[in-house]
């Protein structure tokens, strides 16, 4: 039963590409003039006739190479897709995309990511430095050429191929086929307003930095804030959003973390050098459940984001009751947890102080 639920979203869209579908398909075997194949479904009076002819164009040769997801989203609604400027659309391939289980209120953010607000046609991609960085439609989400074989006229971005290179250049669009999404996720953890999409972290000039296509930091750091935020830290939250990119940069082989969140981060307002600090001062590169916490000795180290600052374990489980980090006791423990990450409230924020200067 859990399985015929879980794509219950699909039947809505699908119904609606089927007779799409079928209305173009009498449409061009009718062979009537342009002016008449334009479906009233597109319907929209601000888009002049020459940018619909070329979303029908696009369709059709999106059609012709099996594209049919995304040839029946540029009948339905081709300004979502196509931008008033110049744009290069990657279209997935149907078997992938149709066994992508998003939720309506994600899909355009998917299809917003596979977009570039620029035409590029494969040469145009070939001539990019490999580590190049191409914007998306999708706000501070970025794509990066990971591979380029100019001998194969190959080029690979977010480590997937571009299979069906050119299938519509013309006029300032350009439409490439890819056999999969350029980003991964897991659908168990969807959710109302999370930030799935997990792309490669790019400097100031253009150029890869980290490459999150990766998943070599696979920690759900998007996830993280919506769940500090939600359970009332959200202090410590704003502090972290604030610094996430320059962890990202110096850390993007994490795995798992654990943090410490206070009920109040009183640095959020100061200058950024600081408040860097004293959140990774609260991140561990490790997850630790309460339990392993307990286990380790009076005084044990553990080491946390902050370079050459380790927080100690302080009290003793089996005289106190309670475990707590240089001298702050974890009030709520194993409070927010996944694979990935562990989240323990603490009572008060943590303070950058040497090991040797901590009382028990």
């Amino acid at each position: 039963m859990a399985g015929s639920c879980s794509h219950w979203w699909h039947a809505p869209i699908y119904a609606t590409i089927s007779v799409i579908l079928a209305v173009t398909a009498i449409s061009t075997s009718y062979h009537p003039d342009t002016k008449a194949q334009i479906p009233h479904s597109v319907g929209s009076d601000s888009l002049n006739l020459h940018k619909l002819s070329l979303s029908l164009n696009a369709s059709r040769a999106l059609r012709r190479e099996g594209f049919n997801f995304m040839a029946t989203i540029l009948l339905i609604s081709p300004e979502e897709v196509l931008p008033s400027s110049e744009s290069t659309i990657f279209a997935i391939q149907d078997h992938d995309i149709s066994n992508v289980s998003l939720p309506p209120w994600l899909m355009k953010d998917l299809l917003h990511y596979h977009t570039s607000p620029s035409k590029l046609s494969l040469e145009d991609l070939s001539k990019k430095p490999q580590g190049r960085c191409i914007p998306t439609l999708l706000p501070g989400k970025n794509l990066a050429i990971t591979k380029i074989d100019g001998q194969e006229r190959k080029v690979e971005i977010n480590h997937v191929l571009i299979s069906h290179p050119d299938i519509f250049v013309e006029g300032p669009y350009s439409i490439h086929g890819i056999p999969g999404p350029f980003t991964s996720f897991d659908p168990r953890e969807i959710e109302p307003d999370w930030d799935f999409i997990r792309s490669p972290i790019c400097d100031s000039n253009g150029s890869l930095v980290a490459d999150a296509s990766e998943a070599r930091n696979r920690v759900p750091w998007s996830r993280i804030l919506r769940l500090l935020s939600s359970n009332g830290f959200i202090s410590f939250a704003v502090g972290l959003h604030g610094v996430l990119d320059g962890i990202l940069r110096d850390n993007v082989d994490l795995s798992s973390v654990t943090i410490f969140a206070p009920p109040d981060l009183a640095y959020v307002g100061s200058p950024s050098p600081l408040l860097e600090t004293i959140v990774r001062l609260h991140i561990l590169p490790q997850r630790y459940t309460y339990r392993e916490l307990s286990l380790l000795p009076e005084k044990a180290s553990l080491k946390t984001l902050l370079p050459d600052e380790d927080l100690q374990i302080t009290s003793e489980v089996s005289f106190t009751g309670t475990v707590s980090i240089n001298g702050i006791k974890i009030t709520t423990p194993d409070f927010i947890s996944s694979q990935e990450f562990m989240i323990h409230g603490i009572s008060r924020a943590l303070e950058k102080v040497k090991l040797s200067t901590i009382s028990r």
